[in-house]
This record gives structure tokens, C-alpha cells and sequence, in this order.
């Protein structure tokens, strides 16, 4: 058994009250949402690093004086 605290538990206990589940049920539904989430969350990132380091390689980069200007522009920002 994994200890929890008695805010927590009791807020699991309401959790599956209200679906209908016993807490373990509930708390394995709840622990598989949230690993897929996080493994969806880890693959883009690793694919939006990826990505931006590919384009560093390749040459598509711009200098950052020049995008921080041009966003400085875009939302009115003082120099």
C-alpha cells in the first residue's frame, strides 16, 4: 500500500465515490491517465529538441538581436 496523506486520500475516496469505483480502481485509472499524458508530454519535446537541433545543423537559425527585435516590434515592447 502507498501512503497518503489524509487530504489526498480522502480526495481520492470522493474521486471514485463519484464514478462509481473503489479508490485502488480509481487511483489506477487516474495514475494511466496521467503516465500517458506524460509520455505524450516527453515525445514532443523530444521531437521539438530534435527538430530545432536539425535546423541549427542545417544553418536555419537567425541572430538573436534580430528576433528579439522583431518581437519587440510585434508586441510593442520599449527598447
Amino acid at each position: 500500500m502507498v501512503p497518503l496523506k489524509p487530504e489526498r486520500k480522502a480526495q481520492l475516496e470522493e474521486y471514485a465515490r463519484r464514478r462509481g469505483q473503489d479508490p485502488a480502481a480509481a487511483l489506477d485509472d487516474v495514475l494511466a491517465a496521467y503516465f500517458d499524458e506524460e509520455q505524450q508530454d516527453y515525445a514532443e519535446t523530444a521531437q521539438a529538441v530534435q527538430e530545432a537541433y536539425d535546423d541549427v545543423k542545417a544553418g536555419r537559425t537567425r541572430p538573436a538581436a534580430e528576433f528579439l527585435e522583431g518581437l519587440r516590434l510585434k508586441h510593442g515592447l520599449p527598447r
